[in-house]
Order: C-alpha cells, then sequence, then structure tokens
C-alpha cells in the first residue's frame, strides 16, 4: 500500500524537525550541565586572579588573557591573509587555471588536516627551524625563539582557521553582481579600485563572518597549541611575543587528564569551560553587532 503524497510530505517534515529538535536539545543539555556545575564556582576573584596550589586554588585570570591575546593575534594574521587569497581565487586568477586549481586543492586539503597535525607543523617549522634561525642571527647565546611561545601558537592557529575564512569570503565575494564590476571598469577605474571600492564593501558581511567563525574555530582548539606555546602552570602574563601563555582549553584538558584528584577540580572545570564559552560569545557577538552596523550603514548610504 502506498502512502499518499500528503502522508509522505508529514513524515519527511516530521523526521527532520525531530532531528532539528534533537540538536537544539543537545546543545541545550550541554550548556545547562556546564551552567550547573560552573556557575556557583564563578567569582570575581576566580576571574581576576592567578592560579595557586597546583591550581586548585585562585583563579583563571593568566588563562583569560591568554586566550584572549591568542585569539586576537590569530585573528590579525589569519583573516587578512584569507581574505586576500579570496579575492585572487574571484577577482584575478581564471577560475579553470592550472593555478587555480592547485591553490583550492592546497585550501581543501588544509580543512581536512587533523588539529594536532597542525600542532606538529608548527612545532617543526616555527619553533625548530624559524626560530632556530632567527636565535642563530640575532641571539646566538640565548634562546628566545626557538621555543614554545604565544607568536608561534597564533600563526599555527591562523594556519588552522584560513581554510574556513577563505571559503566564507570568496562566497561573499560572489554576491556582489557582476555587474558592478563592470560598471566601474566602464567608468575608467582600475581592477583594484573596483575591489576596493566596490567588491569589498560588498561582501565586508561575509569578510566579518569569515573572522567570527575564525574566532569560533580558534578559541576551543587545544591539539595545535600543545607544542607550540600552551604551558601547564604559568601564573604571570605573557609580555612578549616569545613568552609562553596559559590558555582556557588547555587549562580545562590538564585539570581533566593530569589532576590528582579529577572530583575536586571538576567545578573548577565547569567553570573555567564555562568562561571560555563567554569569551567565545563575546567575540562572536562583537563581531555580529559589527557587522550589523556596516550593514546600517551601508543601506542607509
Amino acid at each position: 500500500m502506498k502512502l499518499s503524497k500528503t502522508v509522505t510530505g508529514r513524515i519527511v517534515v516530521g523526521f527532520t524537525a525531530f532531528c532539528a529538535f534533537s540538536a537544539v536539545a543537545a546543545v541545550a543539555w550541554i550548556m545547562g550541565t556546564i551552567i550547573w556545575g560552573g556557575h556557583s564556582h564563578i567569582s570575581w576573584a576566580f576571574l581576576s586572579q592567578a592560579p595557586t596550589e597546583g591550581m586548585t586554588e585562585g583563579g583563571i585570570f593568566p588563562a583569560i588573557f591568554g586566550t584572549f591575546l591568542l585569539v586576537v593575534i590569530m585573528s590579525l594574521v589569519g583573516v587578512p591573509v584569507g581574505t586576500i587569497t579570496a579575492i585572487y581565487l574571484s577577482e584575478y586568477v581564471n577560475r579553470e587555471s592550472k593555478l587555480a586549481q592547485i591553490i583550492r586543492f592546497a585550501v581543501n586539503t588544509l580543512s581536512g588536516i587533523p588539529a594536532i597535525v597542525f600542532g606538529l607543523f608548527g612545532l617543526g617549522f616555527f619553533i625548530q627551524f624559524t626560530g632556530k634561525n632567527l636565535d642563530r642571527v640575532f641571539s646566538p647565546d640565548a634562546l628566545h625563539w626557538a621555543q614554545p611561545n604565544i607568536l608561534w601558537a597564533s600563526l599555527t592557529m591562523a594556519l588552522l582557521t584560513l581554510p574556513v575564512v577563505i571559503v566564507s569570503v570568496e562566497e561573499a565575494i560572489k554576491t556582489v553582481p557582476r555587474e558592478l564590476r563592470e560598471a566601474s571598469l566602464a567608468l575608467g577605474a582600475t581592477r583594484w579600485q573596483t575591489i576596493r571600492r566596490v567588491v569589498l564593501p560588498g561582501s565586508l558581511g561575509g569578510i566579518l563572518t569569515g573572522a567570527i567563525l575564525a574566532v569560533s574555530r580558534g578559541a576551543g582548539e587545544v591539539a595545535p597549541i600543545l607544542f607550540t606555546g600552551a604551558a601547564y602552570f604559568l601564573p604571570q602574563l605573557p609580555t612578549h611575543f616569545s613568552d609562553q601563555f596559559m590558555e582556557l582549553g588547555y587549562h580545562v584538558f590538564i585539570m581533566t587528564t593530569q589532576s590528582t584528584d579529577v572530583e575536586k577540580t571538576l567545578p573548577i572545570q565547569y567553570a573555567t569551560t564555562l568562561v571560555l564559552l563567554a569569551l567565545t560569545f563575546t567575540l562572536n557577538f562583537s563581531a555580529i553587532a559589527l557587522r550589523a552596523r556596516l550593514r546600517r550603514r551601508r543601506m542607509a548610504a
């Protein structure tokens, strides 16, 4: 007996609605568990002090500061490089050319590489190769760059988020009508002037979307910074690019795997995770608010 089209349509709608509700329920359950387990441990002292007593007392301010600094440096490097690459692929190189295919293959390959591999690459290239050569040239008698630090960790994270930025910005550039480019060129503008005054303003929302996705991806990753900069216990704040740093995700990882009493540190783990989520949401919402403001200003103009 065949089902009618109406019944089949209702089954499909119901199944898809159930899957969507399951995803929302899973997120709500996870968030509720974290908030319930960590809200009682959140205090001003916890947010503003350095850890003490083997990280079982004190606060997590060095980890908050290190995470924020990591995300900022990562975004300042990754977003411009990803945007320039997307502009080159969309506006300068022929889509069917061999060079474009090689670049796209490299981008797709980067997006599929496990995060831990980026960490090993950062250790080998930035620390063992670049850092050692910098120390050999500028400070032969001291060790500055041939060791894990926040700069190498940020550059490694920028490489990790680069495919996300490239794809999102390129898709945003494609939404700018071709007629606007042709009109600009017909009026005597150069290709770069057209990109700067027509294409980039029209795709600014997509560029900020790429930045938002990069922050979301980079703030919670731990594997790439295991070998490139994160420290187990470092109460003082990093003051130079060559300093190591504490990071919230790595802090949670250490508390859950290296603690002698996991049950005792469980409230700290929940509270640290809650702070990490709050920091990530704050950075994301700031970028979203900036994007909305720029869109309103552009529409008003």
